[in-house]
């Protein structure tokens, strides 16, 4: 009678992982930016290949929408990939988002998200509401917040990407 309680508790746990509807969030910063006293550069011949292989590492992620702040440099690194897409970009304004109607508008899609060295990993923290992530160094483009939300679980990892 207990291993079928047992199997029978089980298969209702592993019904209910299956079923939960899962948020999936992939978090960059912008690519290589041209060093300008201009406050909003395009990026450099670098930065324009990383954006590039940015779209190449996400060819195989089949994402529901991709978000950018409103600047070139943003835009011009979450371009690529959403050209391959075929989605539009979504502007945030990153210190103004609301993050509960965010997670509400994004419950239950994968959505790549690009911004700056001390907006993202502030985003991310928010997320996973922990203070976990520190700003990104000046010379780190390469690093990927990988943030997965369920209703029974939450996950992050952080890739560098080189």
């Amino acid at each position: 009678m207990k291993k079928i309680l047992l199997g029978i508790l089980l298969g209702l746990i592993s019904l209910n992982l299956v079923s939960q509807e899962i948020s999936t969030y992939y978090m960059i910063r912008h690519a290589e930016k041209v060093i300008t006293e201009d406050g909003n550069p395009d990026l450099t011949s670098i930065g324009k290949l990383r954006a590039e292989e940015w779209a190449e590492i996400f060819k195989d992620v089949a994402f529901d929408a991709i978000y950018s702040t409103d600047y070139i440099r943003t835009i011009a690194t979450a371009k690529p990939t959403a050209d391959s897409k075929k989605l539009d970009i979504t502007f945030y304004h990153p210190t103004k988002i609301n993050v509960k109607k965010f997670l509400r508008k994004t419950s239950g899609k994968t959505v790549l998200i690009v911004g700056h060295s001390n907006t993202i990993p502030s985003f991310v923290n928010q997320l996973i509401d922990q203070n976990k992530y520190p700003n990104i160094e000046d010379d780190n483009n390469g690093n990927l917040y990988i943030i997965e939300l369920g209703k029974t679980f939450n996950t992050d990892k952080l890739l560098h990407i080189k």
